[in-house]
């Protein structure tokens, strides 16, 4: 995966599981709309969605983030030039079994918040 670089005045990524839009947008110094246009222009970039379309980022994502931040801003590249420099990375899993399993924990986790007293 690449190194994000130059991120050094970003806030650091707190220890917690799912991030808002908002949240993010702060993290990574990207206005929500544009999170929003990412999402459709980059395949890796896939927050689950839950509760009329709110969209919950995890970690993984925010660190996926500010890559493209970093590719895009500092280092000058076009969007497709950053969707190529992203897809050089080998992925081993099926992006499809990835946000499956990403929706079946969030949704396993909201049934646990619920019976646990």
């Amino acid at each position: 995966m690449l190194e994000p670089s130059n991120n050094n005045e970003l806030p650091a990524i707190p220890s917690k599981r799912y991030f808002t839009i908002g949240e993010v947008s702060d993290l990574c110094a990207v206005k929500p709309h544009v999170l929003r246009y990412w999402e459709q222009e980059f395949s890796q970039l896939k927050p689950i969605k839950r509760r009329g379309n709110r969209r919950y980022y995890q970690r993984q994502d925010v660190m996926l983030i500010r890559q493209i931040r970093s590719l895009l801003y500092e280092h000058g590249f076009t969007i497709g030039g950053a969707k190529q420099r992203l897809s050089d990375t080998p992925s081993t899993e099926h992006p499809n079994n990835v946000q499956l399993i990403r929706q079946l924990r969030f949704e396993l986790e909201e049934v646990l918040a619920i019976l646990t007293p």
